[in-house]
């Protein structure tokens, strides 16, 4: 068992002890996406590089919230709008490098969803293998309605799974929640679970993978990621720098302030 601040691992569970579990709560409520929690859960991934006794990872969050998205009251966050461009590029590459962390993982990975799953956390949700939600849980990406555009490779993996209108309304309608059901049928989330039940049935989802012959397991999600994502870095190689480039718009400044102050944004394309 490994723990660090926000981040809990635990392995040898399930048929033959091939299943382990990492559990994200802050214990605050919303589990947001603050720079350290990024870095803690990227060590998470690349723990299980060397890993040949698992072949199925449960990520979990709380009780209540799987992530709030990225932390905008965090004091290493906020420090950004100080950065040069430069050290700006630099430091949003934690959110890219921890969503490749979790896509590049040979074991299946599963994520569990209660509550609410909001960008940064759907972010992670798309980049794991299958994702199992609560039926009263939902999703949201908001980041369009923050000034900002959607980022950390998510809109090719979210092309993969929902389709090209689907993925525009999900994300470019920024206030749209997306229940577990709506989730279900476009193909966003594999299984919906009794509230609460998430996890146990991403665990019933593990068994079934860690039954598997673990070679041939790996190897195949090899594949099947290969032939999905050959062209995501193309598609996606911009994806920083028009995410550093929106953060420096008076409409990303808008969006922010109106987000911490709880009113409507006024935005003016500029």
């Amino acid at each position: 068992m490994m723990v660090t601040d926000y981040v809990k691992i635990e392995k040898g569970l399930g048929p033959e002890g091939r299943i382990a579990v990492v559990r994200f709560d802050r214990g605050d409520g919303i589990n947001a996406l603050s720079p350290e929690a990024l870095r803690q859960l990227t060590a998470a991934a690349r723990s299980f590089e060397d890993d040949a006794a698992t072949s199925a990872v449960v990520l979990t969050g709380s009780s209540g919230a799987f992530s709030a998205g990225f932390d905008l009251k965090d004091a290493e966050g906020r420090s950004r709008k100080e950065m040069d461009l430069g050290a700006l590029r630099r430091h949003l590459k934690l959110g890219p490098r921890l969503t490749q962390a979790w896509q590049d993982m040979e074991q299946i990975t599963i994520a569990a969803i209660e509550g609410f799953c909001v960008g940064g956390g759907v972010a992670l949700a798309v980049a794991l293998d299958f994702r199992v939600m609560g039926r009263d849980a939902h999703l949201r990406v908001p980041e369009i309605g923050l000034g900002m555009n959607m980022s950390w490779q998510s809109i090719p993996r979210m092309l993969h799974l929902i389709g090209p209108a689907r993925t525009k309304q999900a994300v470019i309608l920024a206030d749209q929640r997306i229940s577990a059901d709506e989730a279900y049928e476009w193909g966003l989330v594999e299984q919906v679970a009794d509230p609460g039940h998430a996890l146990d049935a991403a665990m019933e989802l593990a068994r079934k993978v860690a039954a598997q012959p673990p070679l041939s397991v790996a190897m195949t999600k090899l594949t099947v990621n290969r032939l999905a994502h050959a062209l995501d870095d193309l598609a996606s190689h911009m994806d920083v720098d028009q995410f550093a480039l929106a953060s420096l718009s008076e409409d990303h400044k808008e969006g922010v302030e109106a987000f911490l102050t709880r009113r409507k944004p006024r935005f003016r394309g500029r």
